[in-house]
Parts: structure tokens; sequence; C-alpha cells
């Protein structure tokens, strides 16, 4: 089999060890209508890692078989909406705190404290 690499969305983890469902699709047109159609297939990818999650973009290429169904590996992933939503939070917590700890060294609490001030 000559290599292949395919771009798809990963719609199923988690459930085996060291693989993921990737749905690639692909668009072709009616004979007749001239309509656009989706076709996609899926295929069992091995995750090395177990890094992917749902709905990652990622790039496959085909090799030696694997498993009875295993076909592709993992070449990388594309794009991975959870893990860029974790590293933006991660960022603004990190902001935050960043400011946070800039205003508590600008003003400083009072040394004083109310029980001083009422005896004075």
């Amino acid at each position: 089999m000559p290599p292949m690499s395919f771009v798809g969305q990963v719609t199923k983890v988690g459930f085996m060890n060291k693989t993921a469902t990737v749905t690639v699709s692909r668009f072709v047109f009616h004979p007749k209508t001239g309509k656009r159609l989706e076709r996609s297939k899926k295929y069992l990818t091995h995750d090395e890692e177990n890094t992917l999650r749902m709905n990652d973009t990622v790039l496959i290429r085909n090799c030696p078989p694997i498993s009875a169904r295993k076909r592709f590996t993992l070449e990388r992933v594309l794009k991975s909406p959870i893990r860029e939503r974790e590293e933006l939070h991660a960022r603004q917590a990190a902001e935050a705190y960043a400011a946070h700890h800039q205003q508590q060294q600008q003003h400083p609490p009072s040394q004083s404290s109310p029980q001083a001030e009422q005896q004075a």
C-alpha cells in the first residue's frame, strides 16, 4: 500500500487503550445532479501516548497492521480545542495571580491595627 495521510477529526477516544477513532471526511460530486456530497470514513488510529481528545484535528498516516483493524498511526495533532481552552484558562489564572500579587506589593496592608488606633 502506498503511503497515505489523512486529516480527520477524533470522534471516539478513551474506550480502547492506545486507540482512537478518527473520522475523515471528503466531498464528492453527484454524477447527475452535480451537487456536492460529504462522504466520511472512520479509521482506528494508534495513539501511543493516549494524548488524543475528542474533536482534535489530527494528521494520520498508514502503517503496517498493528491489530486486526488498526492500520493508521498518529502523525501529529493539528488543532486541539480542549487543550487550547485549558491553556487559555491557565494563562488567565496566571495573569490574574500576577496582577493581584503586583497590587499587593504596591499597596501593602497598614501595620497599625484598629485596637492600637483606639488606644491612641
